[in-house]
């Protein structure tokens, strides 16, 4: 048994069974590792930011780490801006990364790089395997680096003499540490916070809005009259009908200091304190408003059902009947020209049940978001770290982790330039989502961030670099070059017809919609 093969089976002992990969020379014998060894489903993306992205969207959904193969500094380097999404996401993964045989790395070649460092500003975890015996023990590490709560980046660096060597056998996977429990004294101070008659909202985060720990969150709410309320970017929610009530906080400086303007006491289970996204030349970076107090029960780390069901406790709250989202979804359906409130009213009505959500729209998707509160149960994953290209690789590894739902990924067509390479995984993949684009021929988020920080009105060169246009993008032709089946929406009406036929399509389907 060479490194390589004993690196599969111990990836296989921490169930670690699906590998996002692009690899080169050097990760030729993990590659041929993988056909002598059953077990691991190997998917190739032909760029490394949708192998990492891909990787995101998968441990949000499955809740446990993939691997992902790439290639060398280069390789790891085309893969670091969906791994900053990942992070900030706190999404666990196991990359496995060649790297030159050992000796070889003196002669500097031509893609000799230093690895590590590349891997650090976007890693948790980081460690070069040294020789073929440690290869096991060093993955093993790795994946249990991967499944620290709430999820970590694990970078295993795996020079090819390591791999191709012989080595001993595959190495034992700890299970993952039960997430911390919650003080005592932390439940005590939220309950507090929450008793003291000033107005109050819980700021939830992570785990904290899905499953128990949200519905012990509605059950507050009820009881306390307090709001609840989530940051702008979530990894993963759960919405509509029957889920608990809870506002999104604005992405617009303004907006935000708007909702929050009245709270004064404010308590953060799994979320951290709200800062803005930018900074804005006379306006705070910080939108906590004056005079409010912050109290932290918890962070993302945290046992976070626990804690809310702690404090539940505390506040008297487990028997109270929450406050759930009704259902709005029986209207008639929009017609006309598309508008932003007609596509919310058009995708509230038509979000199938138990769908996923990849919301990557940017600027039509503020929204949208709000007006989908009604709609059938889902959930909705946010792009975490700001960094655009996300969107179609979390769909791919979303629809892989759960290929018994409906994957839906909203795009900005700026941001699907990134990774519309994950279009050609989809359709080899046969992966079940519906993808649309709304194309407003511009990064046309920026030519509104113009006017937020001060700057002058767009010129020539300004309207170049923010306009997708001279040629417009025919995202028909190019998902159809992937071999995904496609449409085009101008309207509300011809929208519904193109989403309807998404839907129904058990493999890949892309709509362009015209804004």
């Amino acid at each position: 048994m060479n490194g390589a093969e004993s690196l599969v089976r111990t990836l296989l002992n921490g169930d670690v069974n699906v590998c996002f990969a692009n690899p080169g020379t050097s990760e030729m014998h993990f590659v041929s590792a993988l056909d002598r060894v059953e077990g691991v489903r190997c998917i190739l993306g032909l760029f490394e930011g949708v192998v990492t992205g891909a990787a995101d969207g998968y441990y949000r959904m499955a809740g446990k780490p993939a691997a992902t193969l790439l290639h060398l500094g280069p390789g790891l380097g085309n893969g670091l801006a969906n791994l900053h999404n990942a992070k900030k996401a706190r999404s666990g993964m196991v990359n496995i990364v060649g790297e030159h045989a050992s000796y070889h790395i003196k002669h500097d070649a031509p893609l000799t790089a230093d690895i590590e460092g590349v891997a650090r500003p976007m890693s948790d975890w980081v460690l070069t395997s040294r020789s073929a015996q440690d290869v096991a023990a060093d993955g093993a590490k790795a994946i249990e680096a991967a499944r620290t709560a709430p999820g970590q980046i694990a970078t295993l660096i795996l020079p090819a003499d390591t791999a191709w060597s012989e080595a001993g056998g595959p190495a034992t996977v700890n299970a993952p540490a039960p997430r911390t429990r919650v003080e005592r004294s932390a439940i005590d101070a939220g309950a507090r916070a929450l008793r003291s008659g000033r107005p109050a909202a819980i700021l939830l985060g992570g785990a904290a809005l899905r499953g128990k720990a949200l519905e012990h969150a509605a059950s507050i709410a009820a009881k306390c009259g307090c709001q609840l309320l989530c940051e702008y970017n979530n990894a993963r929610m759960e919405r509509g009908v029957g889920r608990a009530v809870v506002k999104q906080l604005p992405f617009v400086v303004d907006a935000a200091l708007a909702m929050l303007k009245d709270v004064q006491e404010l308590v953060l289970v799994g979320a951290k304190s709200p800062v803005s996204f930018f900074a804005y030349p006379g306006k705070p970076s910080v939108l906590v408003p004056e005079g409010c107090t912050v109290t932290k029960v918890a962070g993302a780390e945290a046992d976070l059902e626990q804690a809310l069901e702690a404090l539940a406790d505390a506040l008297g709250a487990r028997n109270t009947a929450p406050l759930l989202n009704q259902r709005a979804y029986d209207g008639a359906l929009p017609t006309g020209a598309i508008t932003l409130d007609g596509l919310g009213a058009l995708f509230n009505t038509l979000i199938p049940d138990n769908a996923v959500v990849i919301d990557e729209a940017v600027t039509s998707g503020r929204a949208f978001t709000g007006a989908t509160l009604g709609a059938r149960p889902h959930d909705w994953l946010n792009i975490m770290g700001g960094s655009i290209g996300w969107g179609l690789a979390a769909a791919m590894g979303a629809a892989i982790a759960a290929p018994d739902r409906k994957v839906i990924a909203f795009e900005g067509d700026g941001s699907a330039q990134y990774t519309l390479q994950a279009l050609w995984t989809m359709a080899r993949e046969n992966l079940d989502v519906t993808v649309v684009i709304f194309a407003n021929r511009a990064y046309k988020i920026l030519l509104g961030e113009l006017t937020n920080v001060g700057a002058a009105a767009p010129g020539a060169n300004a309207r170049s670099m923010l306009t997708l246009d001279r040629p417009d993008l025919d995202w028909v032709a190019l998902a159809k070059g992937y071999g995904v089946e496609a449409g085009r929406a101008a309207t509300l009406d011809e929208l519904a017809v193109q989403f309807r036929r998404g839907l129904a399509v058990p493999g890949p389907y892309l709509v362009e919609v015209v804004m």
